[in-house]
């Protein structure tokens, strides 16, 4: 493939990309639920402090590298090992590792958005609404969906949306979606966090988010999952920041699209939360369970219950499914690219190759998708995001990290990038797989 190599063709769709992978279902049923869980700004503090480390080290490094190589994890990998051993097979062996992290995340992902094509169908269609607050017929509509073949149609349907998307190319499929969903996400999540607004009991949940408990702020624990749902919030796996960066122009400024990719994630979870926990304590539930239970159950439950709950569920689901779909579409970008440098296939057969894959196995996994996503984010995706950070600021070394980053910058970066990326960042990476397993799995 030595030829014109696709890419975004402008800042606004690189970023916009890179949000879209970024915001995905940590930020909805994951973050409302640690929010309310450690006590509002007592979670949020540390989530705040987290946030700007990670992206001010790992989602810098992940653009500069995939920029510098122009290309994924493996080419990449290799030529971080090339400058140092003069040898490239090592980096790129090492380099499949995060590729096959996000190839298993997004073939359990590929479940997760099958589920949301189905539930947004519903609540277009009144299904959801209909069932009122019967908890056994919403409990029984999940579980049925989640079981093992319980939802092949709309899982399919998810696959064949994502794969058009990624046939289109980087600037002419990934960019233009993303340029739609991603302001469409935030437009109907601000509509919907205003109406809540304006329900009565809403204020008990705003009174909780903005409550502060110094005392929660000695505890560990608390330090450690903010720090985890920071971590994986940013999508820092060493393959999707890569991956997009390598398509990324040199003339581009990657300091500042980091701080934006970080402010505007940050800002999904915060309307995230504002929306959740104030529209729990409308209908007078507690908050007391995150993960698929919260957005398909208890939420459910609580929309039907309250004024223009028909509306209030098509508008959230609408935004969980821009979410999810701008997420999985990253996470199968490293794999076709993959296909694509490795194999010297072209753009569409490569993406049918993985569509293929992806789509068949993850109809094989519905019944385990829990435990399959649990093993990835825990163990896969920190281990890729270390690696990333060893071959780019350890191997690669100095020189080549800061030429890399400085590209397209009118402000060099400070010298406390690099000391920050070597013994802050890779054992941060170590740190989220402790919290990973604390945490029992970002999903």
């Amino acid at each position: 493939m030595g030829k014109h190599r696709d890419g975004f063709k402008s800042r606004t769709g690189f970023v916009l990309a890179c949000i879209g992978s970024a915001v995905g279902m940590g930020n909805i049923w994951r973050f409302p639920y640690m929010v309310s869980e450690w006590g509002g700004m007592t979670f949020l503090l540390p989530y705040v402090l987290f946030v700007i480390l990670i992206a001010s080290t790992g989602v810098i490094e992940e653009m500069a590298l995939g920029r510098a190589a122009k290309s994924g994890p493996i080419k990449a990998f290799g030529k971080c090992t090339e400058i140092r051993t003069g040898n490239k097979r090592t980096g790129e062996v090492i380099g499949v590792i995060p590729v096959i992290g996000s190839l298993a995340l997004a073939i359990g992902y590929s479940v997760v958005v099958g589920w949301i094509f189905k539930y947004t169908f519903f609540a277009l269609s009144g299904g959801l609404f209909h069932l009122g607050q019967d908890v056994a017929a919403i409990e029984g509509l999940f579980g049925g969906t989640a079981a093992a073949f319980g939802n092949n149609v709309w899982q399919v349907i998810a696959m064949l949306v994502t794969a058009v998307i990624m046939a289109y190319g980087i600037s002419g499929g990934i960019e233009k979606a993303n340029k739609i969903m991603m302001p469409m996400l935030f437009i109907l999540f601000v509509g919907l966090g205003i109406y809540i607004f304006t329900l009565p009991g809403s204020e008990h949940g705003y009174r909780y988010i903005f409550t502060l408990d110094p005392k929660g702020l000695f505890d560990p624990r608390l330090w450690i999952y903010a720090f985890g749902q920071a971590f994986f919030s940013l999508s820092i796996a060493g393959n999707g920041t890569v991956i997009y960066g390598s398509y990324l122009s040199e003339e581009e400024d990657v300091v500042s699209s980091a701080r934006n990719v970080a402010f505007f994630d940050t800002l999904a979870a915060l309307l995230a939360a504002l929306v959740i926990i104030p529209g729990m304590a409308v209908g007078g539930a507690e908050l007391s369970s995150g993960g698929p239970g919260l957005m398909f159950i208890y939420l459910l439950n609580v929309f039907n219950g309250m004024p223009g709950g028909w509306c209030v569920e098509i508008v959230f689901y609408v935004c969980v499914l821009l979410a999810g779909l701008s997420s999985l579409v990253n996470l199968y970008e490293a794999p076709v690219e993959m296909m694509q440098e490795r194999f010297g296939f072209r753009r569409k057969i490569a993406v049918a190759v993985i569509a293929m894959l992806g789509g068949i196995i993850s109809l094989m996994i519905q019944g385990i998708v829990s435990g399959w996503m649990d093993a990835v984010s825990i163990y896969i995706c920190p281990l890729g995001a270390m690696l990333a950070a060893i071959m780019f600021f350890w191997v690669a070394g100095k020189d080549f990290a800061l030429t890399a980053v400085n590209k397209g910058t009118k402000k060099p970066i400070g010298s406390w990038f690099m000391p920050l990326g070597k013994y802050v960042l890779v054992p941060a990476a170590l740190l989220a797989l402790v919290a990973g397993a604390l945490l029992g799995g970002i999903g």
